[in-house]
């Protein structure tokens, strides 16, 4: 499993650019790799030029097969190097850089790590919600509060039971301290929470107003529900700061 910075400001693929995924040949592995390439070829779209491209990071776990071939992906702006930088990971899912270069990356198995800039990985942090690691479910996105600096808080988004065999995407707030998490809250959970192991989302993205905006999957089940607006499947949320 394979994933890549993206720009915070684009959630999605323009609709061309998804035919043009949906009709390429898919991979002989893991298809998490083609989601990779679809996230390169988008970027082009949003005016990103080969400065901005230069903190992006590749996170593998047993990349050495999925990128055999070559390393370099050419857009209309720019020619992206792919770069890895550490292994080992189980299904790693979101990623969100610390100030001081390091990163946190989340398993979606229920795991929080910090990795440094030479790519060592430290152990799993303490405090981390539990998780329904069921299919697609788990421990999904993370990001900092835009006043992470002076308040320490990150927000985690993660697929949890809700009882009767349900379950849904909720987001947790915490502060991040030296050995873990503290004061951790859980701050919003999609509704109605359904049966399944499917379609969870979700993208955590801080609007430029300071609030919150998340992604919520249609739960596969859920799609009758997307276009109704008394529920949260298929839905972006804001939840403010």
């Amino acid at each position: 499993l394979c994933f890549s910075w993206i720009n915070r400001d684009r959630l999605l693929p323009t609709p061309a650019e998804m035919r043009k995924y949906r009709t390429s040949p898919r991979h002989p592995g893991d298809s998490h790799v083609r989601s990779v390439i679809a996230s390169l070829r988008a970027v082009h779209a949003h005016r990103i030029t080969p400065a901005l491209l230069a903190p992006a990071l590749l996170f593998c776990a047993g990349c050495a097969q999925a990128f055999d071939g070559p390393k370099v992906v050419a857009t209309q702006k720019a020619r992206v190097e792919l770069t890895v930088v550490t292994s080992g990971l189980e299904h790693p899912w979101g990623i969100a850089f610390l100030p001081d270069g390091r990163a946190l990356v989340t398993e979606r198995p229920g795991r929080l790590r910090i990795v440094d800039g030479s790519g060592k990985v430290g152990e799993p942090l303490a405090g981390v919600p539990v998780v329904d690691a069921v299919g697609q479910g788990g421990l999904l996105d993370v990001a900092l509060d835009p006043e992470f600096p002076r308040n320490r808080r990150i927000y985690l988004s993660f697929a949890e039971k809700r009882g009767d065999g349900m379950n849904g995407t909720s987001v947790a707030r915490a502060t991040l301290g030296t050995r873990g998490l503290e004061d951790v809250t859980v701050i919003f959970r999609q509704q109605p929470a359904m049966k399944g192991g499917h379609h969870f989302g979700s993208r955590l993205v801080f609007g430029r107003d300071g609030n919150l905006f998340v992604t919520l999957g249609d739960r596969n089940s859920g799609r009758d529900k997307v276009q109704l607006l008394d529920n949260h499947i298929g839905k972006v949320v804001r939840i403010d700061r």
